[in-house]
């Protein structure tokens, strides 16, 4: 059995995969909050979309594979079968995306809520261990059944938990309480995976096929990069709520119409000076004295 490394690099490729979870997860509630105030149904799939490349982009794929650069196993090197490699990210997207939409149509309710987090946490362990089997090593893999068990079991509680924040919170601090326990599971549920990986090398050595890690590194922060600015501008650029009543306010106040000034009347006449002079009357000229003797 080969002795395994999960951390070649130290603490850098966890404290940055824990950053990418974290923030990945932040985005994915902002957009999720969107689903259920958007006006129309275009919009509310738009928004679970984003919603789904945060969450299974960001915050569960490319924190797998940000903790997989510190993955190595002594005696033989790790290449990376793209194909399946791409599937697992497939996987991840769908995954969130289906569990999103099982939740944001209709009224939300206990067993939608079990039923999206159960099919999103069974594609998070899916997509794993598909990113496990993209590894081309001198080697053969096995797992040990109990920790992948555990790890299905954390990685169904923690779609179940996430699913349900991203349909109730909505304040920044909570938002960011969140988004942190929510790394925490994603990382606690990769771990645990990795923890049950055994190594036994083969006696022959070959030649490997498959992209390097240092191959796909740099496509992958790319790829990050845009999709967390596109996020950004999606969300900088769409209306929020109170936008949206102000602008219905302003629609009102110029389509209807305006109410006219009222005059005001005349004041309290107490001894009947108004029936004789004409001074009291608005308007009314001042007399002359020329209007005097003529009178």
């Amino acid at each position: 059995m080969a002795q395994i490394h999960h951390f070649e690099y130290g603490w850098i490729t966890p404290a940055l995969s824990y950053a990418l979870s974290v923030l990945g997860s932040a985005l994915g509630l902002v957009c999720a909050g969107r689903i259920r105030t958007a006006p129309s149904a275009g919009q509310r799939a738009w928004w679970g979309l984003l919603a789904a490349l945060a969450i299974g982009g960001t915050a569960i794929w490319a924190m797998h594979f940000m903790a997989m650069l510190g993955f190595g196993v002594e005696g033989t090197r790790i290449r990376y079968d793209v194909p399946i490699t791409a599937a697992s990210t497939v996987i991840a997207v769908v995954a969130v995306g289906i569990g999103l939409a099982i939740i944001g149509t209709g009224r939300l309710n206990a067993l939608r809520l079990l039923a999206g987090g159960l099919f999103t946490g069974l594609g998070v362990a899916a997509m794993h261990y598909t990113g496990m089997a993209a590894m081309r090593l001198d080697g053969a893999l096995s797992y040990g059944r109990i920790r992948v068990a555990l790890s299905v079991l954390i990685a169904v509680v923690a779609a179940t938990v996430a699913l349900w924040l991203s349909m109730t919170v909505r304040r920044g601090l909570a938002i960011a309480a969140s988004a942190l326990v929510m790394g925490i599971a994603v990382n606690g549920m990769h771990f645990t995976g990795m923890s049950a990986l055994s190594v036994h090398l083969h006696e022959r050595r070959g030649d490997l096929a498959g992209a390097e890690v240092s191959g796909l590194l740099v496509p992958i922060v790319l790829a990050v990069i845009f999709v967390v600015v596109g996020l950004v501008y999606a969300l900088l650029a769409a209306p929020t709520e109170d936008d949206r009543a102000g602008s219905a306010y302003l629609d009102a106040r110029r389509d209807g119409v305006q109410p006219a000034a009222a005059t005001p009347g005349p004041g309290p006449d107490p001894v009947g000076l108004r029936a004789r002079s004409t001074l009291g009357q608005p308007g009314t000229p001042f007399p002359s004295r020329r209007d005097t003797l003529r009178r």
